[in-house]
Order: structure tokens, then C-alpha cells, then sequence
């Protein structure tokens, strides 16, 4: 049967273009499927190498060809010396062909690692930009000499097109990890061009240019005697300075990085990235630059303030690269770590977290090289956390805090200076006493209530999560007329007269006796006024515990989140196992958060949902780490691995309400993993239409990414690009591609925003069972009462029955908008659906209630009238019991 389907094959390429794409459409099934024979292979070998040799054939065809070889070749490597060697004894036909043939032709031959120099050069400075880009960036798999890739290369960064000059520079930089250069005037050139290239319009360029820098300027240092070494180390330091302002965020990122890599740098040069200021010694130290063509000196005061601009930078991704840069260089210089800590304590106040920990990472190398010197300017709080915490201390030890009051004393003029800050914090602490719940707590003068109220703005900035300035003031005001009466007095309660105490010492005991009468008069209004205050602070108190309470939840949740991200480094690594025991052990940490929740369902149940994604994804990147891989998935399995990894995905996205878009992107990047997932394996890619949701995933990052102003990570930029690429040079289906966009990949930590709420679906049949089944007629409708639950569905939802019979015969039922309404919270209603196909005995039908996703491609589906997109799934199957009777 394959040898009739071969020789059909070799009539069919010789007749018409219509017949020719048929026969090597044949061809490609052959190849593809692992059964075919050696003879039959062998005969198609033969094939597809005589047809290359007609000179009538047209491009299309000879591209398809070639693709065949190349696809024959790597499939069955044994065949892969007779393919290069035909292809390299038929090399005048080369010339004839386009460049993207060419390209071809060079897949097909690098099987063997070897191709010809005069070939490979060729082709490299052919017309076609895609050609030449391919060739950089697969230039790893020829064997060619190191010295004509070096060449090459830098003749190729003056490429027009930035992509070709991006791909060369990449080049250069892959070369030195497998070559050493000892021509000083070889790498010097090198050096000079990437320091041209710096200048660059397309930041691209700019960015590898810093890589180049960065690396051959080592190998510059390596070669260069000892005298001169030091001055170089400068030199290439402060070349990647002068990068640290750079209009793009990833060029800047790039230029930190690369600075922490340089090695020994003078002393001076360093404190001067520390001051944005030109110090004296740094004004006439002149260096030759990179660039010594022309014998351009460059000065040490370029490098002026560049870890001050870093960590003033608004991207943290710069910030956080600035403090890893730092960390590098503290252990250079005790004096360099000093001035350096100065910046670094005011990063442990950085809104991001990645930042906060990469500068206390920092601080951990300066206490590992005992370059850490800790001062009081170093330990400062803000001044409304002070008097926040002084509040709370007045609050629950009220007699403690009565006791310290007595510090405050007047000056010369017998007034306070409200400008100490010492002052300031004990008047915050003794208008906490009164609401101590401690007993025969010391009374307060009533004067310092008053002096409070001059500092009504600071204090109530600093307690705004106990009461708002309002509610202060008029607490201040109560306090300043109700005297000095003890905390038991303020609340309501009898003291004797005896007891009362005047402010002033010198006073009589009728002017205190009259004061109380003066309080009592004033009772009624005092009494309402403690009223309203105990009642405000008791729900500011409810309220404030309850915060406390979620904050902690809050702070307990993204803990476990930041577990989670470093597990992901187990999974690159190979280790599975490891990586899901971590993930088993986090869901069962948020699984107790579960009884005190109240209100975080969402969230946890989100949670849950995201270490089911993350289980998925490892047990489908087990297949791609080959020497430590514990369990090879069948054809059938993986598929299956990888549809409810879409499913789950799907729910991930669909079925949360109030996903912020620091969430939302995260979703996004993990469908963007489960795309290339797929299409690293050819047995299951169903190319072109995960290449459309690959598209479409791209689409919707870019939209969140324009709304928001922030800037792609570096491996969604890394897939855009390559998307960009596969379309505008229509190359063909390449795995190892697909598999270097995932191992771009790194897991971004999941931080929670806000709360969620989750959408969700019950649904019932009453008094139904095995035992109590709904009577139906065998091919007539029936109907089915059901009861549904609806949580969080909005009006715009689009919502679906699915009624499943075990033959998988599958029916769709339309939920009418009307029956949702508009009610964010619960809807419970009952349905009546009917089913048309039934059988002719008993059954048993499966439903669910589907959410269509509205942010997939409409696109068909089995049935008429289903639904138009993909369905995330709203509750579990339910099982319904028929019975059959006969007809009357």
C-alpha cells in the first residue's frame, strides 16, 4: 500500500501544480507517520531529490520540497547524510533559487551540523531579511569556522533592518561562550561598533549593543596587560553609564544589569554613581573610550548620579535591576557601601515588593562582606505612624500613659512648643487616655485637649483609620469642657466631690466644688455628646478589627502566592515532583483560611483554581525536560493534559468578577503558555487555530497594556515579536521556535488588589433519583423541571444547558436573558428545558450550566443553536434519571 501511494506520488509531481501539492501533501503523511518503512522512505528520498532537478518546477513547489527533506531529515535522522549530500552535489541550482528557497535548502542540510562556508556566506548576505535573520539566529547549528561567524556577524550590524543588526550583535555575544579571542585589535574593533551601535535608533539594537559591551569588553580586559587594566575596567563602566538614561525602560534595565557584571572598578568612578553632583576628583580624570577610533576621551563624570537616576526611575523593573546592580558592586568598597546604604533604606519603602526584597537582598551582601554600617539617620519612621502607635498604647494602658504625660512641661513664657515633635507625640498619647478600658485611670487636664486641637491636622492624618477630623474634633471639644474628671467621670459614672481635683494647685476646695456643680449643670449635653463619641468610636473600633482581621487574611494569601512563584523555578529545572508537593501543601494552607474567610471566597476559591492551572502546567512541561523527565504522556494523554488546562484557564478568567488588570495580564500570559505548549508538539498543535488564539491572547495584553501604561514582560514581548516575525516571512511550522519562547517563561508573582467575587451556578431537579425517575415517551420531547441558583450573572451573560446522554449526544438549551436580570448577588428561579432526542429505553442525561466567554472567537460548534464561543463550566454535572413508558 505505500509503495502504490509513493510511485502514484512521483507521477503526480511531473504532471500538473494541482496534482503536485496533492501528491506532496501524500508525501508529508508518509514522512509523518512512524510506520512507514525504510524502502517506502527511501523511494520518496528519491523522489523529492529528482523533482528539485526540473527546471519547470515553480517556487511553490520546490519550497514544499525542500520543507519535506527538511522535515525527512530530522524525523529520520539515518536519512539525514544522503539528504545533504544531494543537496550540496545539486549547490548550482542554489543560485536559481529565492532566498527564502535557499533558507530551505539550509534547513534541510544542517541535520549534520556541517555546511559549506561559501554557502553559508552566501546566504547570509542574500536579499531576503528573513533569510539573514534566520541564519543569525540559527547560526548555532552550523558548524562553521569561528572567525568567518565573527565576520560575518559584524559586517551584518550595519544591516538596515534593526531586527538583522539585533540578531548579529546576539551573535557576537553567543560566540564568546564557546570561542576565546586573543587579537586585541579584533575585539577592540568589536567593542568600538556595539559602542556605535549604542546610539542606535531602535531600542532593540540599543539593547543588544549593551550585551555586546558588556561582554566583549571583558574579553578586552582579559587580553590587555596589567598596567592598563584598571583604566579599561573604568572605561567599559562607565560606557554602560551613559545608558542608564535611556528613553527606553528595557535598555535601562539592560544597562544595570550589565553594570553589576564589570568586576574591580576604581573607588572614585563608584562613589561618583552615587551623587549626581561632579566631584572634584572625577572632573579631570579623562579615559580613551571604546570608540578609539578617532581617540575620543570620555570622562569619569558621565558617570554622575547613575544609581540616584535608578532608583528615582518609575519602572521597577529598572529600580529593582539598580539594586541588584548594587549588590554586585558593595563588596568592592566599604566606603562605597556606606554612602550606598544612604539610597538603599528608602527602597525598603518602594511600592513594589520585588523592589522592597531585591534592596533587603542587597543589604544582605553588605552584612555577608561586613560592609554593612547601620545609623540612627538610617532608622526613621514617618511621623503619622509614630503617633498612630502612640494612640493605640494610650488606648490599652491608659494609667501607663496618664503617668507619662506629667513629661510635658511648659517653656520660660509658660507655653508649649508645639513645634517639638516630642510635645507633639505626648499629646497624641494623652488624648488616648480617656478611652482607655482601664480602671481609676489619672485624669487629663483639660488644657491639653485644647492644645491638641492646634494640631488637629497632623493628628487626624495619622488616626484616619480610627476617625476622620471631624469626629476628632468634636472629641476634643467634649473632652476640653468636661474638666478633669477621670476616665470614670467621662463615661457617666458618679465621683464623689471629695474626689475632684482642681488644674490649679493653689485653688480652694469651693472652687473645685463649684466646678463639679458647673458639671453637673452641663450634664444632659456631656451625656449626649459621650453618647455619640462612644458610639462613633465602637463602630470605628467594629470596623477597624474587621479591617485588621482582612489585612491579615490579605497578607497571609499573597504569602502563599509568593511560595507558589518559586516553585516555578523546580519546574524549569525538571524537578516535578518537588514543585507539585509545594503546590499540594499551599492549597492545603489556603483550604484553612476557608472557616474565616468572610467575604474571601473569591479569592480563595480563585486561589485554588490557580494552583489547579499550575499543577496542570507542570504535568505538560514534564515533556519538555527530557533528562529528568518521570512520566512520558501518550499522544491521547497529553491532549487531554492540555484541554483542561484550557478549560481551567478559561474559568480562571471567566468565572472571577473584579480581577484587577495586574491579575488579568497574568491570566493572559498563562493562556499564552498553554499556546505554546501546544504547538511544541507537532502531534497536537492543530496549528492554525492555536496560532489564532495565540494571536488573540497577544491582542488582548496589548489593549490591557495601552489602558494601563505599563510595559510587557519580557517574555510576552519575546512571543509578540516572534508572532510578528512567523506572519510577515510565512515561515513554516518550527517547534524549536515555540520551545525558546517557553523557556523565556518565568512565573510573575500573583498579588491580590482587591476582592473577588466569584460566579458560579446551582442546579437541581426536585424528587428526582434512580429511584423516582421523570416519565417520558420514547421519541417525543420531555420536559425538565429545573431548579437554578445564579450567583453574580449579570444581563449581558450568555448561559447554556448542556444535556449530555451517555452515547455523548449533546443538546443545548438557551437560558433567556430575561430570566437573569440584572442581580449581582443570587437569583434562584425555576426552569422547565425540554429534550427532544429521546431514546428508546431508560436513560440517564448529565447537565451543566455553561457561561460562553465572551473574550473568545465566535466560531462554530457542533449543533444547531449552541453556543457561538468556548463554555466555562458554572457548577458540577448533574445527573438525571429517565424511565421509559410505553404509549397509550
Amino acid at each position: 500500500m505505500e509503495e502504490q501511494i509513493a510511485q502514484n506520488c512521483e507521477q503526480s509531481l511531473s504532471v500538473s501544480k494541482r496534482h503536485s501539492l496533492r501528491a506532496l501533501s501524500s508525501i508529508r503523511s508518509l514522512i509523518n507517520n512512524p510506520n512507514t518503512s525504510n524502502s517506502t522512505l527511501s523511494s520518496l528520498l528519491e523522489t523529492l531529490t529528482r523533482s528539485l532537478q526540473l527546471t519547470d518546477s515553480d517556487s511553490l513547489t520546490r519550497h514544499h520540497e525542500l520543507t519535506l527533506l527538511a522535515g525527512l531529515s530530522l524525523r529520520h535522522p539515518h536519512f539525514s547524510p544522503l539528504i545533504s549530500n544531494s543537496l550540496r552535489s545539486n549547490s548550482l541550482l542554489f543560485s536559481s533559487y529565492s532566498p527564502r528557497l535557499a533558507a530551505a535548502a539550509a534547513l534541510a542540510v544542517i541535520s549534520d551540523h556541517t555546511v559549506d562556508d561559501r554557502f553559508f556566506v552566501s546566504l547570509c548576505f542574500a536579499s531576503s531579511v528573513s533569510v539573514r535573520l534566520w541564519l543569525l539566529r540559527n547560526a548555532e547549528r552550523f558548524n562553521v569556522r569561528p572567525h568567518l561567524l565573527f565576520t560575518v556577524c559584524l559586517g551584518l550590524t550595519k544591516d538596515p533592518y534593526p531586527y538583522v543588526r539585533e540578531a548579529a550583535l546576539n551573535g557576537l555575544v553567543c560566540l564568546l561562550k564557546h570561542v576565546v579571542f586573543e587579537d586585541v585589535d579584533l575585539i577592540q574593533g568589536c567593542c568600538c561598533r556595539a559602542v556605535e551601535l549604542l546610539r542606535d535608533h531602535e531600542d532593540c539594537v540599543r539593547c543588544a549593543a549593551v550585551r555586546v559591551v558588556s561582554e566583549w569588553g571583558k574579553m578586552l580586559i582579559a587580553c590587555i596587560d596589567e598596567k592598563n587594566r584598571i583604566d579599561c575596567l573604568d572605561v567599559v563602566f562607565i560606557q554602560l553609564c551613559s545608558m542608564i538614561r535611556d528613553m527606553r525602560m528595557e535598555v535601562r534595565v539592560e544597562a544595570f544589569n550589565a553594570l553589576g557584571k564589570v568586576g574591580m572598578i576604581s573607588e572614585i568612578v563608584l562613589l561618583q554613581t552615587l551623587s549626581k553632583k561632579v566631584l572634584g576628583a572625577t572632573k579631570e580624570k579623562k579615559f580613551h573610550s571604546l570608540g578609539a577610533a578617532e581617540c575620543f576621551e570620555i570622562s569619569a563624570s558621565a558617570a554622575a548620579g547613575t544609581f540616584v537616576h535608578g532608583f528615582e526611575d518609575e519602572f521597577y523593573e529598572v529600580r529593582k535591576s539598580a539594586c541588584s546592580s548594587l549588590g554586585s558592586l558593595v563588596i568592592l568598597s566599604e566606603k562605597f557601601a556606606g554612602e550606598a546604604l544612604n539610597l538603599l533604606v528608602d527602597m525598603l519603602n518602594d511600592d513594589s515588593v520585588t523592589v522592597r526584597l531585591q534592596a533587603l537582598e542587597t543589604m544582605h551582601i553588605m552584612v555577608t562582606c561586613e560592609h554593612l554600617n547601620l545609623e540612627d539617620k538610617h532608622m526613621h519612621m514617618d511621623e503619622a505612624d509614630v503617633f498612630s502607635v502612640l494612640f493605640f498604647i494610650g488606648r490599652s494602658h491608659g494609667n501607663f500613659a496618664a503617668c507619662i504625660i506629667k513629661e510635658i512641661e511648659p517653656d520660660s513664657d509658660d507655653k508649649l512648643g508645639f513645634d517639638n515633635a516630642r510635645v507633639a507625640a505626648f499629646l497624641v498619647l494623652a488624648i488616648s487616655v480617656p478611652l482607655s478600658c482601664e480602671q481609676n485611670v489619672r485624669s487629663i487636664p483639660p488644657q491639653i485637649f485644647s492644645y491638641a486641637v492646634t494640631l488637629l491636622g497632623r493628628i487626624s492624618y495619622a488616626l484616619s483609620d480610627v476617625m476622620n477630623q471631624h469626629s476628632l474634633m468634636a472629641y476634643l471639644s467634649l473632652c476640653s469642657r468636661l474638666s478633669n474628671f477621670s476616665e470614670a467621670n467621662f463615661k457617666g459614672e458618679d465621683t464623689p466631690l471629695h474626689e475632684a481635683k482642681s488644674d490649679d494647685p493653689n485653688c480652694t476646695t469651693e472652687v473645685s466644688i463649684g466646678a463639679d456643680i458647673h458639671m453637673q449643670k452641663s450634664s444632659d449635653e456631656a451625656s449626649k455628646s459621650r453618647s455619640w463619641i462612644h458610639g462613633k468610636l465602637k463602630e470605628t473600633a467594629t470596623s477597624r478589627c474587621q479591617l485588621e482581621e482582612e489585612d491579615e487574611i490579605w497578607k497571609a494569601l499573597n504569602i502563599v502566592l509568593a511560595k507558589v512563584r518559586n516553585v516555578w523555578s523546580l519546574v524549569q529545572s525538571g524537578f516535578s515532583k518537588e514543585a507539585l508537593r509545594i503546590l499540594r501543601a499551599c492549597k492545603e494552607e489556603v483550604l484553612t483560611f476557608k472557616a474565616e474567610s468572610r467575604g474571601f471566597d473569591g479569592a480563595l476559591l480563585f486561589s485554588l483554581q490557580y494552583f489547579k492551572v499550575l499543577k496542570l502546567l507542570t504535568k505538560g512541561w514534564e515533556q519538555f525536560v527530557p533528562a529528568k523527565n518521570i512520566h512520558h504522556y501518550e499522544q491521547g494523554e497529553l491532549e487531554f493534559l492540555l484541554g483542561k488546562l484550557d478549560r481551567s484557564l478559561r474559568e480562571l478568567r471567566c468565572r472571577f468578577l473584579g480581577l484587577s488588570k495586574e491579575e488579568e495580564l497574568h491570566v493572559l500570559e498563562l493562556m499564552l503558555v498553554s499556546c505554546l505548549l501546544r504547538l511544541s508538539k507537532f502531534e497536537i498543535c492543530f496549528y492554525y487555530t492555536t496560532m489564532r488564539n495565540l494571536s488573540s491572547t497577544i491582542s488582548h495584553l496589548e489593549f490591557l497594556h495601552q489602558q494601563g501604561s505599563t510595559e510587557p514582560s519580557n517574555f510576552v514581548t519575546a512571543v509578540k515579536k516572534s508572532l510578528f516575525e512567523i506572519n510577515i516571512s510565512h515561515t513554516s511550522y518550527r517547534p524549536s521556535l515555540f520551545n525558546q519562547l517557553l523557556n523565556s517563561f518565568s512565573l510573575s508573582q500573583l498579588v491580590f488588589h482587591g476582592r473577588l467575587e466569584h460566579v458560579h451556578a446551582e442546579l437541581g431537579v426536585p424528587d428526582n433519583s434512580s429511584e423516582n425517575p421523570v416519565i417520558f415517551v420514547s421519541g417525543l420531547p420531555v420536559s425538565i423541571p429545573f431548579e437554578i441558583t445564579l450567583y453574580n450573572i449579570s444581563s449581558v451573560n450568555r448561559l447554556w444547558l448542556r444535556m449530555t446522554m451517555s452515547d455523548e449526544t449533546t443538546q443545548f438549551v438557551f437560558l433567556d436573558s430575561n430570566l437573569l436580570g440584572g442581580c449581582k448577588d443570587a437569583k434562584k428561579f425555576t426552569y422547565v428545558a425540554p429534550f427532544y432526542r429521546t431514546p428508546k429505553a431508560s436513560f440517564t442525561l448529565r447537565v451543566c450550566i455553561g457561561m460562553e466567554c465572551l473574550f473568545e472567537d465566535i466560531h462554530s460548534v457542533k449543533g444547531n443553536g449552541g453556543p457561538k464561543r468556548a463554555l466555562a463550566y458554572l457548577c458540577n454535572e448533574k445527573e438525571v434519571y429517565f424511565s421509559r413508558v410505553s404509549r397509550g
